[in-house]
């Protein structure tokens, strides 16, 4: 480990620029994936100390809200500094953690800087507006002001970059903010207490807490000093959020469950085709909510498409993401193992063929075989449900109309991808696709500048671009009369 490594690693709660302990002195174990070994504890927190941390949070509230644009532009400047000058410890605690490769786990850090540099000058350009008023002797000032205390509830898979898309805007627009980071990957969440910390900010801004889901949770939704809730995760949790939080009327942005398609027309370039499924799938180890998790292949490349994509997934090297050369780590934990395990068995049993891979790799632990499945049909579980894992199904289709509607057969609408080289069908496929993000001849597609969020099902509002602050921001009229014009 490197030295500076550790220095991240704090096994306590951040609460109001203090480093503090559970009330009850219980603690959570933080394993690594690759190997089982005890990283170490965090606090297992519930409604007493979120409790605390909100109100340190609302304390912080009162005066960070009044200062300037630029000076809250500076400070988050300086923590993409921060960050971008402790790259390699953060992407290795997040590898030790996650399990993810360590070239993807320095990426993901970036990211994060990325996001919160884009926020430090987005912050500056929350405008307002002055209305043409229908009163000669009235004027009409329409403005932008922070909502208060956010609760930020973030996922195991991303476990920085996810934080980041939050605290950025929530920060920039003058809110404070209680993150929950998942108690498979805490450490990298509670990094941010002792980056804001070197970064400067205000004691109470941001608060970390980890712990008991649930408990945390319903302090977040129910108490009324929290104004906006943002959560990362599935669906079915974020249902529940939504429902809680509707007892004090919060502001909410769920970034929910994907089931990407993935379409290849037979005018696609095929080889860049499989080179951008390889990054749409197998990112993460499949564990991403915009990942693949259905292939449309046309008939007459069909044949040609699995060949291609069968050879590259043998190719790629499954080991421990510390490890030089690795493009796959393990999954996170052993359900993630047996999720993915049932959805093969069910796969097979109604017709599938397991090209490649398709078991548990020869390593042990949670680490899972690069698996591809032909003959895929819309009878399997895997029509509907997020594989979350490093598998392939690939369906067969014969006309544009039907791909788009499989496509489309889904609850779920966050990412999808299509490749063609017919520019009339680009067009067609691309109004039809029923998503909130498409990739087009393109596999990975996320980034700053541009919103990032769901349709449907997988969820409400958005993060990045200059949308991404909006849902920290509440707008007020106001009205000035008696002005004797």
């Amino acid at each position: 480990m490197l030295k500076k490594t550790s220095h991240f690693i704090r096994e306590a709660n951040f609460i109001g620029g203090a480093w503090v302990e559970a009330d009850s002195g219980a603690t959570i174990s933080v394993n690594n994936p690759a190997n089982g070994q005890l990283i170490g504890t965090v606090p297992k927190s519930g409604r007493v100390e979120t409790r605390r941390a909100i109100q340190a949070a609302e304390e912080a509230f009162h005066s960070w809200k009044r200062t300037s644009a630029d000076h809250r532009a500076k400070l988050l400047r300086r923590l993409h500094d921060v960050i971008m000058d402790n790259q390699d410890a953060l992407a290795e605690l997040l590898t030790l953690e996650q399990g993810k490769p360590l070239a993807e786990a320095k990426g993901e850090v970036g990211m994060s800087a990325a996001y919160v540099l884009w926020y430090a000058e987005e912050g500056r350009r929350v405008y307002g507006d002055i209305v043409p008023s229908p009163w000669a002797d009235r004027r009409i000032l329409v403005t932008k002001e922070p909502v208060g205390v956010i609760g930020a509830i973030t996922p195991w898979n991303f476990p920085s970059s996810m934080l980041a898309r939050k605290l950025g805007p929530a920060l920039a627009a003058g809110c404070t903010a209680v993150a929950k980071p998942a108690s498979q990957t805490p450490f990298s969440g509670l990094a941010w207490g002792v980056l804001v910390e070197e970064a400067g900010f205000p004691e109470g801004v941001v608060n970390i807490v980890t712990g008991s889901a649930s408990e945390i949770g319903d302090e977040l939704t129910e108490n009324h000093l929290v104004r906006k809730i943002t959560f990362t995760g599935s669906t079915e949790i974020g249902k529940l959020l939504m429902q809680k939080a509707s007892s004090t009327v919060k502001k909410v942005s769920m970034e929910l469950g994907g089931n990407a398609p993935f379409l290849v027309f037979d005018d696609a370039d095929v080889d860049r085709a499989v080179e951008g499924a390889m990054i749409a799938k197998y990112r993460n180890a499949g564990q991403t909510c915009v990942c693949t998790n259905r292939f449309f292949v046309q008939e007459k490349i069909y044949d040609r498409f699995v060949e291609k994509l069968v050879d590259a997934t043998q190719k790629l090297n499954v080991g421990p993401g510390l490890e030089e050369g690795v493009h796959q780590g393990p999954l996170i934990d052993d359900g993630a193992v047996r999720k993915v395990e049932e959805l093969i068995a069910d796969a097979t049993s109604k017709g599938g063929t397991i090209a490649t891979g398709g078991k548990r790799h020869a390593l042990g632990g949670t680490f899972f075989e690069p698996t591809v499945i032909t003959g895929a049909n819309p009878q399997m579980r895997i029509m509907e449900e997020e594989i979350f894992g490093p598998v392939s199904p690939i369906f067969k289709f014969r006309e544009e109309e039907e791909a788009v509607e499989l496509a489309n057969a889904t609850s779920f609408g966050l990412a999808c991808y299509f490749y063609t080289n017919d520019l009339g069908r680009a067009f067609r496929v691309m109004e039809g696709l029923k998503y909130g993000l498409v990739g087009v001849n393109e596999g990975i597609i996320t980034t700053v500048e541009a919103p990032f969020g769901g349709l449907k099902e997988s969820g409400l509002g958005k993060e990045g671009g200059r949308q991404g602050i909006e849902d920290y921001l509440d707008t007020k009229y106001v009205c000035i009369g008696g002005l004797g014009l």
